[in-house]
């Protein structure tokens, strides 16, 4: 915590935009809904295939690429945040 304290202004800026993006990375994933198939999606295999199709196209697919771009950003912004400028 001392450290944010004589960082500069960008590196203090970037700080805040990745906790706001934890919060929202940890929001988005606990929207989605369980992968767990088990005896129901032997039973539901014909409606299985048309989500499957439409996935893309429904919230939970949007859910999905919301998370993979959140976490290259998480990725990307906690390596920028370890660099010693």
């Amino acid at each position: 915590m001392l450290g944010m304290i004589s960082s500069p202004l960008p590196i203090k800026i970037l700080a805040v935009v990745f906790i706001v993006l934890c919060i929202a990375l940890t929001t988005v994933v606990l929207m989605q809904e369980g992968k767990s198939a088990g005896l129901t999606g032997a039973i539901n295999g014909a409606a299985d295939t048309y989500m499957g199709k439409n996935r893309g196209r429904s919230i939970e697919g949007k859910l999905e690429r919301v998370t993979k771009v959140f976490i290259f950003l998480f990725f990307v912004i906690a390596i920028v945040l370890n660099l010693k400028f």
